[in-house]
């Protein structure tokens, strides 16, 4: 076994590369997941097998072997591998780029493989400079992504590659990558003497949520603070649990993620379920997320989703943004949650949602009639004179304080936009509507 203090020695000779980067996969062989796309016979592993590797961009969560993919690629398919950074490099950079791959393979045979990281970060400007090299064969362009590309790349280059999409990483798959960083003894830490329980390494899988980099960070943080008594290092539950304080969640304010957790909340809360429409609630805090967006997602389903199947709706959810404003965070955070979980228990209808599309489409398709002279207000003389508000009729003076007429234009009449269900407070309303018309047809 190699002395413990010896190991920031050992690593100086890799520029002490951290432990994520000196145990990345070599080769297909090495690499863990994604077997959907790297399976035997499926389209990327026969790709790479045939040597015909197209440009690609490479969608996934971070820490699912984006980069380290990229680099397998390259090493397979005997390519120039070329990193290109997103952040740092401009048109002028991706220009001299451009004319080294031509040069390659004019005269050298040799294609180019650009890798370029974060390619969502590229603005049009640049990401157009790629099109014509990328068309022509020039050089194989791989991006990787963590944004979902149909928002970030722009069209005519989108449809020039292919898109893979890498999976989070299961607990499995990450534990057998922790593991072989603990076995290995030339580029991981095999060759230290660790005592590690069993407890310990299931922390920090789960602490690193899929993310592979992350449970390695996590693994050389653990083994650089830990206790070495007697040359030996012991991996405990404790210090692991020190070492993972808190699960950093996948999150993007602006990107898909923040698109999919809102819809994964309105979709519980349509579907009646406190229970994951308090997880989700949850989840999107603990992300970072803004409670005041949250609250009026929910102050719009209130309308959306249940209506007048129960009309308190709206008022709690206009109560709970109210609180959180008073209270701000944590305490406001208690008030978002009583109102998810009051909605998702709420009967559901929306019948008001597509009454107010239906009208909405009358109002943008059908000739804007005149307001019929009976219902306008004739607030001077001259407009008495004219006849407005002749021939109506006051409602209270009638019994049930009703009477049929029609308040619709001419060309609208006998439209019915608003159709109660028999939900909740809903049913109370339908049986009104539904006696009322009984009373007669309405008159001209």
């Amino acid at each position: 076994m190699v002395d413990l203090f010896d190991y920031r020695a050992k690593i100086s000779k890799k520029s002490y590369a951290p432990l994520a980067d000196r145990i990345r996969p070599q080769s297909l062989e090495e690499f863990v997941g994604q077997e959907h796309i790297l399976g035997p016979g499926k389209p990327l592993r026969q790709a790479i097998e045939n040597d015909q590797v197209p440009s690609l961009i490479i969608w996934g969560p971070p820490g699912t072997g984006k980069t380290t993919l990229a680099h397998i690629l390259a090493q397979t398919t005997g390519c120039l591998f070329t990193p290109f950074s997103a952040v740092t490099s401009g048109i002028k950079e991706i220009k001299k780029v451009m004319v080294e791959a031509e040069d390659q393979l004019k005269y050298y045979g040799k294609k180019t493989m650009l890798f370029v990281d974060e390619i969502h970060r590229f603005n049009k400007a640049q990401q157009d400079a790629f099109l014509p090299y990328v068309e022509k064969g020039t050089l194989i362009l791989v991006g990787a992504t963590t944004e979902n590309p149909s928002f970030e790349v722009i069209g005519p280059l989108l449809s020039r590659v292919q898109v893979f999409v890498l999976d989070r990483l299961s607990d499995e798959q990450i534990l057998t990558i922790v593991e072989r960083a603990l076995k290995d003894k030339d580029r991981g830490l095999g060759a230290y003497d660790i005592e590690v329980e069993e407890e310990a390494l299931a922390r920090i899988v789960r602490t690193a949520d899929g993310d592979a980099r992350q449970a390695l960070n996590l693994l050389e943080l653990a083994f650089l603070s830990g206790d070495k008594k007697a040359g030996r290092l012991r991996l405990t539950a404790e210090l692991a649990q020190d070492v993972c304080r808190r699960k950093v969640l996948l999150y993007d304010k602006q990107g898909e993620e923040h698109y999919n957790l809102i819809s994964a909340l309105h979709k519980s809360l349509r579907g009646s379920d406190p229970d994951a429409s308090l997880y989700w609630l949850t989840r999107m805090l603990a992300a970072g997320e803004d409670p005041l967006y949250i609250a009026r997602r929910m102050v719009r389903f209130a309308s959306e989703d249940i209506g007048n199947a129960e009309p308190l709706a709206l008022l709690v959810a206009l109560a709970a943004k109210e609180a959180y404003h008073f209270l701000g965070s944590p305490e406001g955070d208690l008030a978002l949650a009583q109102c998810a979980i009051f909605m998702a228990s709420c009967p559901k209808s929306n019948a008001v949602y597509k009454a107010y599309q239906e009208a909405s489409q009358d109002v943008e398709q059908a000739r804007a009639e005149p307001v019929p002279s009976k219902l306008r207000n004739p607030v001077t003389e001259l407009m008495a004179k004219l006849g407005y508000g002749k021939d109506y009729k006051y409602p209270h003076d009638f019994p049930d304080h009703y009477l049929a007429e029609d308040y619709l234009p001419k060309n609208l009449i006998g439209r019915r936009y608003y159709r109660p269900t028999g939900q909740g407070k809903e049913a109370d309303i339908r049986r009104r509507l539904e006696q009322l018309k009984k009373k007669g047809p309405k008159k001209s």
